[in-house]
């Protein structure tokens, strides 16, 4: 294996090596739904670490691991979290167990449909539908049977892949409600699902914010070489660090605006990201900020799917990304 290159913006798609018989595969630029996903591969079985968006997308990365899993079958999918572009892809798996926490196991079963992919997509509006059908338009959406978690977790799990331990840790509610860490002790690589959005903006959809900056503490107290993100190049200790300041930079200045009689909306329009307006999908600071004011007064009401990407859509559109 020869040297990796660890928080580089830019990184090829495919399946990479990170260490002896442990796997990422990429998707760049790892903006909205391209995910990447995981391998450990052992003797005789191997653990998959998230499937991806849709059936081809899957397909295809399942064929560029086949190489590892002919002699090495699939016999465990662990699932990070509960949004689509992690599991989506499930039953094409066939044959594993799939595990997860039992937060995550909620969400999967509640979250939204393939069907309701394609209703959003058929929105006539032309600055939120415009805004939808560049974050998810490239997908297809169809033949998608969501294939639930087969097994449940609270805590802590390990996982035997073919000889080989990995030590699922649910961590949420952060990103989402249950997400889960998949770490590598022997091997010193964590995959974190979208704990970690590297050159990315990272989304506050469950919070608290609390509880995702002790997230990126507890990874980095594995003290890993090497941290596979849910989205983006693989990274180390500086790609976590660089979460954790982005989290507490936005409840810091959105607690200010709160505090000052401001609006979520208003609030959302007056930050200046400075440095993170480089990051990808920057305009996600809509629904961060709004899920901050429901933290500073939770009896404010939850904004649903259509207002936060109408949000972000004027956002975007105003700071012309």
């Amino acid at each position: 294996m020869g040297p990796l290159h660890l928080h580089e913006r830019s990184y090829p798609k495919g399946l990479v090596e990170v260490a002896d018989g442990c796997f990422a595969y990429l998707q760049p630029d790892g903006g909205w739904c391209l995910s990447n996903a995981g391998l450990l591969r052992g003797r005789g079985a191997s653990l998959l670490v998230d499937t991806l968006t849709d059936l081809p997308s899957t397909a295809t990365m399942l064929e560029a691991m086949r190489p590892l899993t002919d002699t090495a079958p699939i016999r465990t999918l662990a699932i990070t979290h509960g949004n689509l572009d992690h599991y989506f892809g499930n039953q094409l798996v066939e044959g594993a167990e799939i595990v997860a926490s039992s937060g995550t196991a909620h969400e999967m079963a509640t979250g939204p449909t393939p069907q309701t992919m394609l209703d959003l997509l058929a929105v006539p509006d032309p600055v939120l539908g415009g805004y939808v059908r560049h974050a998810f338009g490239r997908f297809d959406w169809s033949g998608i049977d969501v294939t639930l978690p087969t097994r449940t977790f609270e805590d802590r799990l390990t996982v035997d892949a073919g000889g080989r331990r990995a030590e699922l840790i649910m961590v949420g509610p952060a990103h989402t409600a249950g997400d889960t860490i998949c770490h590598l002790p022997d091997e010193r690589v964590a995959y974190t699902g979208d704990l970690l959005f590297i050159f990315g903006t990272p989304i506050v959809w469950a919070g608290p914010f609390a509880g995702w900056i002790d997230a990126c503490d507890r990874l980095l107290a594995l003290d890993c070489d090497v941290y596979v993100p849910g989205h983006g190049p693989l990274t180390d200790r500086r790609g976590v660090e660089g979460i954790k300041a982005y989290l507490q930079f936005v409840y810091r200045e959105a607690r200010a605006r709160f505090d000052a009689g401001l609006s979520a909306r208003d609030a959302v329009f007056d930050i200046d990201l400075g440095d993170y307006a480089g990051w990808g999908d920057h305009e996600r600071l809509a629904i961060n900020v709004t899920s901050a004011y429901r933290e500073f007064d939770p009896s404010q009401p939850e904004s649903g799917f259509v207002e936060l990407f109408g949000l972000m859509a004027e956002l975007a559109a105003r700071t012309g990304n």
